[in-house]
C-alpha cells in the first residue's frame, strides 16, 4: 500500500453499474477452502458470487461481473492486501469492501484505514470467527427491499446453457434421526438472477422441453450418486418427475436403462406429485410395477386432504406415500393437519409401505411427526436444499441438537 494509490485516488472515477436486482460479490481470497465456505455463506444471503485468488483475477472479475461487494480475505500467509486495494482504486470500484481477519490482526486494521484514507467505500471489517447473522447485518444495504421479479427465462434456454442443476435435501430417519437418503431439486443458476426456484421456470404440462428437462433430472441424479458415492458412500435418491413422462413407453425403458449397475446402488425413487397421479392412477400402478424389476420404486407425493383416493386399492406398488409439507408443517398445534397426517400414516401402514413428513420446520413438527408414526422426515429443521458440493460435505449423521 504505497504511494501509488494516492495517484490513482485523484483520477476520474469510473462508474460501475449498479443492480437494482439480485447483488453480486467476490470473495478474494488466496485459501481456496475460505473462498469456497465464504461464497456458501453469501449464496445462503441471496448473493451472485464468484471468486479470486490473485489480484489478475481481480482485474477480470471487476470488468466481467460489475460486482456490489468485495470480500476481501487477510491472514498471515493469504493474499497481498495491497494489490488488490491499488486495483480497486484504479478501477474506481464503487461498491463496499469487506475486510475479513483475525480479530486483533494489524493488517486487517491497516487494510481498513488506507482503504478509507483513499475513497473506498469500506465497511466495518469482520473478524473470524463470526456467525452469519453477522456477515448478514455488514452486508444488510445490499440485498433487496423486496423479492426480484421473476426473470423471463424459458426452460429451453436454461437446458441449453448450461444453468440448470441439482440441489438436495436431505431425508430423515424419524427415530433414529440419522439421515436416510435425499430429495433433489432442480435449480436453475442464472449469470444475472442468481439461484432461481422451479416455480419460475417449470414448464407446462403440454410444453416440449418438460421431457428434456426431466432426463436432465434423470442424467444429473445419476451423475451425482456416482459423485457422492466416491465422497461419502451411497446416498437413497428421490427425483421428481411429472407423470406424464412416464406416459411413454420409451421414457420409461429410458429410465430403467440410466439406472447406475453398481453393487453399491440401493434404488432410485421417483416422486409423482398426487394430483397428476390420481388422474391416470391404473396406468402409473402398471409403470410402478414394470420400473420395480429395475430397483426404482414410485412414491405419490403431496397428499394432503386428497388422500382418500388412494383407499380400497387392495395392493399398491407404490414404495412411499409422502404427506404434503403444507399439512405437516404446524400439525403439532392444528387438529386438522394432524387429522390429515394421520390418516396418511395409517393409509402407508395398511398398505405396508413408507411414510414421509415433508416439511418438517421445528420440533414441535418433529415430535408430531413421531407421535403419528412417520417413518422419514424432511425440512428446514434439517437442512435446507444446498447444491452439491455443500450436500457431499455435510455430515452423514445429523441430530436435531446438532442443528440448533
Amino acid at each position: 500500500m504505497n504511494d501509488e494509490i494516492v495517484e490513482l485516488a485523484g483520477r476520474r472515477p469510473k462508474t460501475f453499474g449498479r443492480r437494482k436486482m439480485t447483488p453480486r460479490a467476490c470473495v478474494a481470497d488466496g485459501k481456496r477452502h475460505l473462498r469456497a465456505f465464504l461464497a456458501e455463506v453469501l449464496e445462503d444471503l441471496g448473493f451472485v458470487t464468484s471468486e479470486c485468488a490473485s489480484a489478475d483475477e481481480l482485474q477480470a472479475v471487476l470488468t466481467r461481473e460489475l460486482p456490489d461487494l468485495i470480500l476481501l480475505g487477510i491472514s498471515a500467509d493469504g493474499i497481498e492486501p495491497g494489490k488488490f486495494l491499488e486495483i480497486l482504486v484504479r478501477e474506481s470500484f464503487d461498491g463496499k469492501v469487506l475486510a475479513v481477519g483475525a480479530r486483533e490482526s494489524i493488517i486487517v486494521r491497516a487494510v481498513q484505514q488506507v482503504g478509507e484514507e483513499y475513497g473506498l467505500a469500506m465497511l466495518p471489517p469482520l473478524t473470524t470467527p463470526f456467525a452469519a447473522e453477522t456477515l448478514r447485518d455488514r452486508v444488510a444495504m445490499l440485498l433487496p427491499e423486496e423479492p426480484a421479479p421473476s426473470p423471463a427465462v424459458h426452460v429451453g434456454e436454461a437446458l441449453h446453457a448450461g444453468w440448470l442443476e441439482l440441489w438436495y435435501q436431505p431425508k430423515i430417519d424419524a427415530r433414529t434421526l440419522i439421515r436416510s437418503g435425499a430429495e433433489a431439486l432442480v435449480r436453475m443458476r442464472h449469470p444475472t438472477w442468481g439461484v432461481v426456484p422451479p416455480a419460475y421456470f417449470i414448464p407446462e404440462a403440454d410444453d416440449p422441453h418438460l421431457r428434456n428437462l426431466s432426463e436432465f433430472v434423470i442424467e444429473r441424479a445419476v451423475q451425482d450418486w456416482h459423485y457422492l458415492l466416491e465422497r461419502q458412500g451411497p446416498v437413497d435418491l428421490s427425483i421428481n418427475l411429472p407423470a406424464s413422462y412416464l406416459k411413454e413407453p420409451q421414457a420409461v425403458r429410458d429410465l430403467c436403462r440410466r439406472v447406475p449397475t453398481h453393487p453399491a446402488f440401493g434404488g432410485l425413487t421417483i416422486e409423482i406429485d398426487s394430483e397428476e397421479a390420481f388422474r391416470d392412477l391404473d396406468h402409473l400402478v402398471e409403470v410402478a410395477r414394470e420400473v420395480r424389476l429395475h430397483n426404482i420404486g414410485l412414491s405419490i407425493a403431496n397428499l394432503g386432504a386428497n388422500w382418500p383416493s388412494l383407499m380400497d386399492l387392495g395392493k399398491i406398488p407404490f414404495i412411499k406415500l409422502q404427506a404434503d409439507r403444507h399439512f405437516v408443517t404446524g400439525s403439532g398445534d392444528d387438529r386438522l393437519k394432524r387429522t390429515v397426517c394421520r390418516h396418511i400414516v395409517e393409509l402407508a401402514q395398511g398398505y405396508g409401505v413408507g411414510a414421509i413428513a415433508e416439511g418438517v420446520e421445528s420440533r414441535a413438527d418433529l415430535v408430531a411427526a413421531n407421535e403419528l408414526g412417520f417413518d422419514l422426515v424432511q425440512g428446514f429443521l434439517f437442512g435446507k436444499p444446498m447444491p452439491l458440493k455443500k450436500f457431499a460435505k455435510s455430515a452423514l449423521t445429523r441430530t436435531v441438537m446438532g442443528q440448533a
